[in-house]
């Protein structure tokens, strides 16, 4: 299983981005999709998490209300849109997977497959 995040950037706050991850190896529909963020001298934090099969949604508190994810199927990619986005979202986001829906969603040691990041800065 291969990642491929993208479409991060630089935003003023406020502002909306939207990141994209492309997997590879196998149908989407067979993957949990997570995503994470990573702030410098910080842990990795969980941001949300959908089960690709029927689109089902888990979100981190500090994402509910701003965030989407999504996903396409057809085209292998999972999205995280980002709205409203605050100086405090800047951070290296990351997408991962694993093939069953976790027993803990937001911790990063359940997801066995990680792509390589992508920056966003948002400026205030």
């Amino acid at each position: 299983v291969q990642l491929q995040a993208s479409g991060g950037g630089l935003v003023q706050a406020g502002g909306s981005l939207r990141l994209s991850c492309a997997a590879s190896g196998n149908t989407l529909s067979s993957y949990v999709m997570g995503w994470f963020r990573q702030a410098p001298g910080k842990e990795r934090e969980f941001v949300g998490a959908i089960r690709c099969s029927d689109g089902t949604t888990y979100y981190a508190e500090s994402a509910k209300g701003r965030f989407a994810i999504s996903r396409d199927n057809a085209k292998s990619s999972v999205y995280l849109q980002m709205n409203s986005l605050k100086p405090e979202d800047t951070a290296v986001y990351f997408c991962a997977a694993r093939f069953r829906w976790p027993t803990f969603p937001g911790r990063p040691g359940e997801y066995r497959y990680w792509g390589q990041g992508t920056q966003v800065t948002v400026s205030s």
